[in-house]
Parts: structure tokens; sequence; C-alpha cells
């Protein structure tokens, strides 16, 4: 199986077009999404290509492909009127017998997480990396519209045992065959 995770869009629907471009040339079985779909937040200022009609739009057509965790900026009222399940803190698939734990990252992170042995990938902190820690792997595949310390938007994809995170122009950022 094949998976694509993008996470905090944010409402920005910038690099979305591209997203489903690489979904489907790469022939993705699944797109996770890992929360902060369309809310901005206060601390951030109001960027270009915020449009939550173009990002619900987006989300839509993957509504039969998607697992969409909630973020800590998604609210209830998202959670309801989309045509989509959104998974509440914590969800997991298993692929290719692996367990992969999916959530946003504002509760369960490299900091507080103490399943041994396991895979978390988590958002939140705009940041891709691809870190082991005493046996447990840890995942964040950056955000698609707002990244933070000078790094391009990121997407991830698993296929064939292997986490790759690339940026928006197709770069490697970060694997690991696990």
């Amino acid at each position: 199986m094949k998976i694509m995770f993008i996470s905090d869009i944010h409402g920005v629907s910038t690099n979305l077009k591209k997203v489903e471009e690489k979904f489907e040339s790469l022939e993705c079985d699944k797109l996770v999404v890992l929360g902060d779909l369309y809310y901005i937040g206060p601390r951030n200022r109001m960027n270009p290509g915020y449009n939550i009609p173009e990002v619900e739009n987006f989300l839509e057509s993957f509504k039969d492909k998607i697992i969409c965790i909630k973020g800590n900026c998604d609210s209830e009222v998202d959670a309801m009127i989309s045509p989509f399940p959104i998974i509440n803190e914590l969800a997991l698939i298993a692929v290719d017998n692996k367990d992969i734990y999916l959530t946003h990252g504002h509760i369960h992170n490299e900091t507080n997480w103490k399943k041994d042995n396991s895979i978390l990938v988590y958002g939140h902190f705009h940041l891709p990396f691809i870190k082991e820690v005493e046996g447990k792997i840890f995942i964040n595949p950056g955000s698609i519209s707002l990244p933070k310390e000078d790094n391009l938007p990121t997407y991830m994809v698993y296929d064939n045992n292997k986490f790759t995170i690339y940026d928006i122009n197709d770069n490697v950022v970060a694997n690991k065959e696990i």
C-alpha cells in the first residue's frame, strides 16, 4: 500500500494541486491528513493562498481515500460538516505488518510517547524529520502550507517499508526504511 501524508494545511490551498498531482502520479492508495485543515489561528498572519472553499473541495475529492486526524486548530464544526470522518487524537493503521500510529502532535509526540518499538507519525510542529529514539521512530512530514525554519512546504510518502519526505520541488528531505 502506498500512502501520502500531509499536515498543517491551515486553509492555504497553494500547494494542494501539486499534492493531488503527486498522489495520482505515484498511484497512492490513501491520503493521511494530520490535522489543522482550515483554521489559520491567531498567532499566524493571513497568508497568500488562504482559501477555505478550495481546501474543502480538495479534501472532499479524497473523501473515499482519506484518513484525517483532528488538529489543535480544528473545531467540532469542521468535523461535523466534513464529508469524511475526522478522528480525534490518535489512530492506528496496520500496513506491511507494521503498526503506524497517527496523531496531530500537540498531545502525543516525541516528548511524551511511551509505546516501545513503535512508529508515531505526527504534524503540528511544521518541521519535517525522521528520527529514531530508543527503539521508537518519530516522523513528521512537516507542513504543506506553512513550513517553519526556512523549510519549503513538504509532504511524505510511505511505500514498500520506506518513508520518504519530499519538499514541494520533489527533493528528498529525509527517508527511512523500516
